[in-house]
């Protein structure tokens, strides 16, 4: 089981990496960007982003941390 603060950490991380959260149910979701993440001391709050605008949300998902089994860095696209 993963700890908030060890989340939290990962989202703060400067230079944000993108990764993957992945839950015990197969869920998986990709973090692209660190504004998109809420972490509280029991759950997460995801935002699912907008085609428009990948920054900004167009609906949520709450994800209880107990659930966490693996954050994973995805690949960073080359310029």
């Amino acid at each position: 089981m993963f700890h908030p603060d060890t989340i939290q950490a990962r989202v703060q991380q400067r230079p944000f990496v993108p990764f993957r959260i992945v839950t015990s149910s197969g869920q998986a979701y990709d973090i692209r960007h660190p504004e998109l993440v809420m972490v509280g001391r029991r759950d997460l709050t995801i935002g699912t982003p907008s085609v428009d605008n990948p920054a900004q949300y167009e609906g949520i998902n709450r994800v209880a941390i107990m659930h966490v089994t693996d954050l994973q860095d995805l690949p960073v696209p080359s310029a």
